[in-house]
């Protein structure tokens, strides 16, 4: 049952996740709304909501690992699962805006969350202002750089097929049922798999419960390969990791302070998930200039191989 639990959330929050994007667009469009700020706010909060209500509903409910597990583990799996399969499969190359802003402003993120989770074990309310304070920043100093860039693909192709009024409702209430009901059934698949197993809730949020929030990233990466499409870009996984941070660990905090019960979140994972933002950086440039290819992506991989097989 827990299994079917969790399969069941994820369905419904890749789904609602997917209908909320759309309909949030479409409203936007409607309202006659830039692009460019669609893009650059409706867009990247759609696309986090997954990770945004299961974490918020877990440290609600007293499971602050999963809170707080889901996200860090989601950062690994972004860079070491779903940027390791894409590359492997198809390289990418870099803009240099990786290494001008996107790169820094994720280690900063990063690093941020560690100074303020550390010492004490707790993100606080505060702490979690702070963070979303950076967001804020961070998306305007985006506005103001980005003027003139391509949209978002997920923009284009919503523009192209805007629905009216009464189906934009409709998949804003469907979207957030789902949303909120997948993320009902994933906590508590989630707890019930770490009880069955006896193993902490930490270990199932950094492994099952951040690759299914990052599902969706992956088959976008893999479908845009087979298709011979541009690929996921680089830029577009940093910028998940940065709202992962700012976004829903800032909100969550919030709401409710988050506790890492778990020391090893502390002591292990959190310093996983720096490692991995880090040797990014490096790959880009070695041995290929601003290339990630095959032999990147294998190391990618063999790093989150080493990090779940550790974890278990």
């Amino acid at each position: 049952m827990n299994l079917l639990f969790i399969a069941i959330g994820l369905v419904l929050l890749i789904a609602g996740g997917d209908w909320l994007l759309r309909s949030a667009v479409g409203l936007s469009l409607r309202l006659n709304i830039p692009r460019m700020v669609i893009g650059m706010t409706v867009v990247s909060f759609a696309t986090s909501a997954p990770e945004l209500i299961v974490s918020v509903k877990s440290a609600i409910g007293g499971f602050s690992d999963i809170a707080l597990g889901n996200v860090v583990g989601s950062n690994i799996a972004n860079l070491g699962l779903v940027l390791g399969v894409t590359v492997t499969l198809s390289a990418i190359t870099v803009k240099r805006g990786f290494y001008k802003v996107d790169w820094p402003i994720m280690m900063l993120a990063s690093i941020l969350l560690y100074v303020f989770i550390v010492p004490d074990g707790i993100l606080q309310r505060w702490e979690g202002g702070v963070l979303f304070a950076m967001l804020v920043l961070f998306l305007i100093f985006m506005f103001r750089n980005k003027k003139g860039e391509e949209e978002p693909e997920e923009l284009a192709e919503i523009a192209q097929k805007m629905p009216g009024y009464g189906r934009i409702s409709l998949f804003l209430v469907i979207g957030g049922a789902a949303l909120w009901g997948g993320s009902e059934l994933l906590i508590r698949g989630a707890v019930g798999m770490a009880e069955y197993y006896g193993v902490s809730e930490r270990v199932i949020a950094v492994t099952v419960v951040s690759v299914g929030t990052s599902i969706p990233e992956l088959a976008a990466s893999i479908m845009a390969v087979i298709r011979k499409e541009k690929a996921i870009s680089l830029g577009n996984l940093i910028g998940s990791n940065i709202f992962n941070i700012l976004a829903v660990l800032g909100i969550t905090a919030m709401i409710t302070p988050v506790q890492a019960k778990d020391g090893r979140l502390i002591s292990n994972d959190l310093y996983w998930m720096l490692g991995i933002a880090f040797v990014v950086l490096p790959l880009v440039f070695l041995p290929k200039k601003m290339r990630l290819g095959r032999l990147e992506g294998i190391i990618l991989l063999l790093l989150y191989a080493s990090f779940v097989y550790l974890t278990l």
